[in-house]
């Protein structure tokens, strides 16, 4: 059976609360069972990766990082399965499409762009309640669509209880 994939996105100059939270984050996803799939960078993507190969059910391949660069060499060191896309900021959509639902912790203009390309695919979303995209649009809807409005997260545990309920 494939294992669901989770997408942390976030600033990938993070603050401490956005780091720590990313990274209980990522050691959470993969105590659960699900693959953590992120920019490859630092900040954010940087501490989900990190807190994912400190889980107790971690194995090789649970991280794959979807890097802006042509070069692997710039991923950060926790990225399992480095995909260097040489697309820029165009690898967030990549980052998105390889998700079966979407994490955002803080965030900023990229952030934001992963976050529309989400709502438009109708891929589940969670906000984290930190200050940045993901608190800004905790608990909304970005337009229109009839669809589930953007899952506003206190902590990691909520985090997981929405995963848990959408993911299955």
């Amino acid at each position: 059976m494939r294992r669901k994939v989770v997408a942390v996105v976030g600033n990938s100059v993070a603050s401490d609360e956005a780091y720590s939270a990313a990274r209980e984050l990522g050691r959470a996803l993969v105590d659960a069972g699900y693959r953590v799939v992120t920019g490859g960078m630092t900040g954010v993507m940087e501490a989900a990766s990190r807190g994912a190969h400190e889980s107790a059910a971690y194995v090789e391949g649970s991280v794959v990082g979807i890097i802006p660069s042509a070069d692997a060499e710039r991923a950060n060191a926790y990225v399992d399965l480095v995909i260097p896309s040489g697309l820029g900021y165009s690898r967030n959509t990549l980052v998105i499409n390889s998700a079966d639902a979407v994490v955002a912790v803080a965030g900023g203009a990229g952030t934001l762009n992963e976050l529309a390309m989400a709502w438009q695919l109708d891929k589940p979303i969670v906000a984290l309640d930190i200050p940045g995209w993901s608190q800004r649009l905790a608990g909304t809807r970005i337009d229109e669509r009839a669809r589930e409005e953007i899952l506003a997260a206190a902590d990691v545990a909520a985090v997981m209880g929405h995963l848990a309920r959408v993911l299955g």
